[in-house]
C-alpha cells in the first residue's frame, strides 16, 4: 500500500471513529430520557439497570475517545513524516 493510500485508509479510520462516538452520545441521550421517563413510571426493574446500562455506554464512549485522540494523532504524525499534503497535490496534478 503505497503512502498515501494508507493515509486516507487512515483517515477513513479516523471517521469511523467520530461515527461511533456519535451513535455512543445518541445511546446515552436516549439512555437518559428513559431514565427521566421512569422517574414518574418508577418501574423497579428499569431503576435496577438503567444506570448500570448508562454506566457501560460512557464507559464505552470514554475508550473511543480515547482511541480517537491516539489514532488522530497517529495519522497526523504519519501525514507530517510522509509529507502527504504533497502527495496529494502531486497527485491532483495527475504525476
Amino acid at each position: 500500500m503505497d503512502k498515501l493510500r494508507k493515509f486516507e485508509l487512515m483517515e477513513k479510520i479516523v471517521h469511523e471513529f467520530e461515527d461511533l462516538k456519535n451513535s455512543q452520545v445518541a445511546i446515552l441521550e436516549k439512555l437518559g430520557k428513559i431514565e427521566v421517563d421512569n422517574i414518574n413510571l418508577g418501574d423497579k426493574r428499569l431503576e435496577k439497570d438503567l444506570p448500570a446500562m448508562h454506566q457501560h455506554v460512557a464507559d464505552n464512549l470514554d475508550a473511543i475517545i480515547s482511541i480517537q485522540e491516539y489514532f488522530d494523532d497517529q495519522a497526523n504524525r504519519y501525514s507530517e513524516k510522509n509529507n502527504i499534503a504533497a502527495l496529494k497535490e502531486q497527485e491532483s496534478l495527475g504525476h
